[in-house]
């Protein structure tokens, strides 16, 4: 093994004292299992799908009217496909996806626009999402 020093304040070191005798293990024994953990998940976490911001840019400009002026999923989906666009549920929210194809763009929140906003504007769930339960959530979120 390889020697480091690491530099940690006051109360973080005696909490780690104090955690690793409550373990009965070394202070460094503990570092080195945390470490090994953070780079565990960070090896196997599922990498986030971004849209390059040279496309998202630009789309952003071009459907920010069809967002602010729609007053429902239905008069958004219209707007959308006459442009050759459409939104489609994903996981907990929406993506952009070409029209008719059906290749996916990028995420609603990536043009500025999150299903839990759309949620809120529309007072509807989107048109057979499956998570329609977050209309309860982001209707009043207090």
């Amino acid at each position: 093994m390889t020697e480091i020093t690491l530099k940690l304040p006051s109360a973080m070191l005696d909490a780690l004292r104090r955690v690793a005798a409550e373990d009965d293990v070394t202070p460094g024994q503990l570092v080195r299992e945390a470490i090994e953990r953070d780079l565990r998940r960070r090896a196997t976490a599922k990498t986030p799908v971004r849209a390059d911001e040279r496309l998202v840019a630009p789309l952003r400009a071009l459907l920010a009217g069809d967002f602010a002026y729609a007053r429902t999923w239905q008069d958004l989906q219209a707007r959308l496909c006459a442009k050759g666009y459409r939104l489609a549920e994903s996981g907990g929210g929406l993506v952009l996806i070409s029209h008719p194809d059906g290749n996916r763009i990028c995420k609603g929140s990536e043009l500025g626009h999150s299903y839990s906003a759309l949620l809120r504007k529309f007072r509807q769930p989107f048109p057979g999402h499956s998570r329609a339960w977050l209309l309860r959530v982001h209707a009043n979120p207090h």
